[in-house]
């Protein structure tokens, strides 16, 4: 019976959280906030199907562990570094003011200092899953304003995760004695510091070791098996034998597998399951969500979305424009920061277990998030309208004006793109060596993908760009820079997953070329349909060639093998237009209106 409730706890959760989440993506919301409705809908406080909250608990404890192993894969600090003096003290001026209000609103309505902090903790950090796709939504992710918010969120994250850990320590009941209290706090850091050095030292030569041992066997199981019992492991042996949360040490793992080569295949492969269970997670927070609540303190929640939606963005503002930024800047940072989401769960989640925070504010919390997220990619829309209508004001002149000396001399902490164009190479056998060398020779950056882990470490010794990990894979594609490519070379005939990989880079880019290879003339209206631009089949290059051998022979003119040529290629339908890499290569711009036909 146990086993029975567990699944039906399950397939209930998930397939609400799948329509729900459908729903809310076709409405232009995140998916979060339908994952949130999802609990509400299966949980204890609503009529129908009634989910088990203690296995929903359960699973979401997994979530969380693998939510911030992920956090900690994503985690770089070239991001922090390249924009450091805005970031840092940003997200600490604006986190302190969003705390303060939030201490606040909590003694108004007669909570003690510590629930307040706690509280106004919790609403401080923004959501990465929101930011990353409002700014991605918006083409802004490789703009100064993404850059800056992103550092500023890796600042949040940080502090967060210290708070993690911290709370446990403040508040647990082994050290709630005013004597004891410093003590265990010293001995606690200690370990701290002791888990971090044999994460980074040790564990920094041990994980990428087994991670090569295991990649070489070429079982994606294997490695998708390995990269989550290094998570799940280094999270548990965290908290059994230092003393620390699980998600420490799953962020502290996560960091440690960016820093080797196998980051980009261990987001991409062995995540998915990562994204289940942070479902759960959404869902388990969404189950203790008591909808009559709103109905009993309104009061409460509207001052929660009072500091979300007006009191962090102005505080951003003020702080971005303080630092010298255009308006513009300071004005999109702010929004895309209006939002709280799984950060904010979390330190709420461990604020309930310690006794800390009551239901009144979880619920506050919830609401406030549900109506934020859904409302900031729609505010984040409104920015250039906005901007349109005042950019002609004095006041807006004024600040550009303030702006243009910092922003000029520092370039806002973003590194301008290169003005060589990128094209992504798909495998690096002989016809992928030759595409790379060809495209270099003629002023294009060849990125390539490759699932070989000794070639990608032979190119990058060589000053390369390559990425290691299957090109089926979103992240992959992302990693190589597919958004941004001028065209995509797929050199491999038959290789796996190709027209998902068309459908993908598609999808991704649509003005990208994307050039392949079929084994067979059969494959090339297969290819066409899921978006290739040209594809060149083994068969029809072989009959071409052939054919101008024969006609040679026999005596032929040039015109008449053109002719002849042009023929078979209209009835194989081997030529295609290249786009903007013939154009290239043959010194012309590249342009997507561009077409050479090619042997």
């Amino acid at each position: 019976m146990h086993e029975f409730e567990m699944i039906v706890t399950l397939a209930g959760s998930f397939a609400a959280a799948l329509l729900l989440g459908y729903l809310t993506q076709r409405l232009g919301l995140s998916p979060i906030v339908g994952y949130l409705f999802a609990g509400i809908a299966v949980g204890p406080n609503t009529p129908g199907f009634v989910a088990n909250a203690e296995m929903a608990e359960e699973f979401a404890e997994m979530g969380v562990i693998l939510l911030m192993f992920g956090i900690g894969l994503q985690f770089h600090f070239k991001e922090l570094l390249d924009v450091r003096r805005i970031a840092i003290p940003g997200a600490v001026c604006q986190s302190t003011v969003a705390t303060a209000l939030g201490v606040l609103v909590g003694n108004a309505f007669g909570w003690s200092w510590t629930a307040g902090l706690v509280f106004g903790l919790a609403i401080s950090v923004a959501s990465t899953v929101v930011l990353l796709r409002v700014l991605v939504d918006n083409n802004d992710l490789h703009t100064p304003t993404g850059h800056i918010a992103v550092g500023w969120l890796v600042v949040e994250d940080l502090f967060t995760v210290f708070l993690l850990v911290l709370l446990p320590m403040l508040f647990s009941a082994g050290t709630t004695g005013s004597g004891s209290l410093p003590l265990a706090l010293t001995f606690s850091l200690l370990k701290i510091i002791l888990l971090v050095i044999l994460t980074f030292f040790a564990g920094g030569r041990l994980i990428p070791w087994i991670l090569g041992k295991v990649a070489a066997t070429h079982s994606r199981e294997l490695f998708t098996l390995t990269v989550l019992v290094i998570a799940l492991g280094i999270a548990v042996g965290s908290a059994k034998f230092f003393g620390v949360s699980m998600a420490l040490g799953a962020f502290l793992a996560g960091m440690m597998v960016r820093q080797s080569e196998f980051s980009f295949r261990a987001a991409s492969e062995a995540l998915p399951m990562r994204d289940a269970f942070a479902v759960l997670f959404f869902v388990s927070v969404g189950m203790l969500f008591h909808p009559a609540y709103l109905l009993e303190e309104p009061a409460l929640v509207l001052a929660t979305l009072g500091i979300i939606l007006m009191g962090k963005p102005a505080a951003a503002t003020v702080i971005v424009l303080a630092m010298r930024y255009p308006p513009r800047v300071a004005l999109a940072v702010s929004m895309a920061l209006a939002q709280i989401g799984e950060f904010s769960f979390i330190l709420a989640t461990v604020g309930r277990s310690l006794g800390i925070l009551n239901a009144s504010a979880s619920n506050a919390l919830i609401a406030a998030s549900i109506v934020s997220i859904s409302l900031n990619p729609l505010l984040y829309r409104l920015l250039n309208p906005v901007v349109d209508r005042v950019k002609g004001t004095r006041l807006w002149r004024k600040l550009e004006e303030r702006a243009r000396p910092s922003s000029g001399n520092e370039n806002n902490g973003v590194e301008e793109a290169g003005a060589r164009d990128r094209v992504i190479v798909v495998g690096y056998g002989p016809t992928g060596r030759t595409v790379a060398r060809l495209l270099r020779e003629n002023g294009i950056d060849p990125v390539i993908v490759e699932l070989n882990l000794e070639t990608v470490r032979m190119l990058r010794g060589e000053g390369v760009p390559a990425v290691y990990g299957d090109a089926t894979q979103p992240d992959i594609l992302t990693a190589a820079g597919a958004p941004d490519a001028v065209a995509i070379i797929l050199t491999s005939a038959g290789m796996h997953g190709i027209e998902e990989i068309i459908r993908l880079a598609r999808q991704m880019n649509p003005k990208l070329s994307i050039i392949t290879r079929g084994s067979y003339l059969r494959d090339i209206p297969v290819l066409r349909k899921a978006g290739a631009d040209a594809v060149f089949s083994g068969e029809g290059e072989v009959a071409l060639n052939m054919t101008e051998h024969i006609l040679r022979q026999l005596g032929a003119t040039s015109e008449q093998i053109d002719r002849e040529r042009d023929r078979i290629s209209a009835e194989f339908g081997v030529f295609r237009e290249l786009s903007p890499v013939s154009s290239a290569l043959n010194g012309g711009p590249i342009s997507k209106d561009s077409g050479t036909r090619e042997m």
